[in-house]
């Protein structure tokens, strides 16, 4: 298994970051996911269900994504999510937005990549870590100019 968790301030509202991470808005931050389709509740509760395609190379992997829990006060935004990719590998992420004032942001990026079977598995342990941790840093940066950019 692999996880982390990593923050970044981002020298933005609150509000902007977030934004961000509206369904309208999820391919600003993650590109290669090429659909992004509500299918129950609403996408801003505990137990909304989305189908995401997601392509990386010529592959596109599609998915069920679930919002295992969320906030948004004034002070403090989270969302997290789970899904299951490629039927190999389990994948849960925690965005949390903390308010610092007016025109600072803190977003931490929580998560973990877990094997659900032996291929899965197999093909976590052979990963290399620093280019799994190298994907979270391009995500906060990647989040840092898209809220600079609205």
């Amino acid at each position: 298994m692999i996880q982390w968790k990593e923050d970044i301030i981002i020298e933005t509202n609150i509000e902007k970051v977030w934004s961000l991470f509206l369904d309208k808005n999820i391919q600003k931050i993650m590109p290669k996911v090429e659909e992004h389709i509500l299918i129950e509740k609403n996408e801003n509760e505990i137990g909304a269900k989305h189908q995401q395609s997601y392509r990386e190379g010529k592959r596109v992997e599609t998915y069920i994504v679930n919002t295992l829990d969320y906030e948004d006060t004034e002070t403090s935004k989270k969302k997290q999510i789970s899904f299951v990719l490629a039927n190999a590998f389990e994948t849960n992420l925690i965005f949390k937005l903390e308010k610092i004032d007016e025109n600072h942001t803190k977003f931490i990026y929580e998560g973990s990549n877990k094997g659900v079977n032996f291929v899965g598995r197999a093909m976590l342990k052979l990963g290399n870590k620093k280019g799994a941790m190298k994907v979270v840093d391009d995500f906060l940066q990647r989040v840092k100019q898209e809220a600079f950019n609205l």
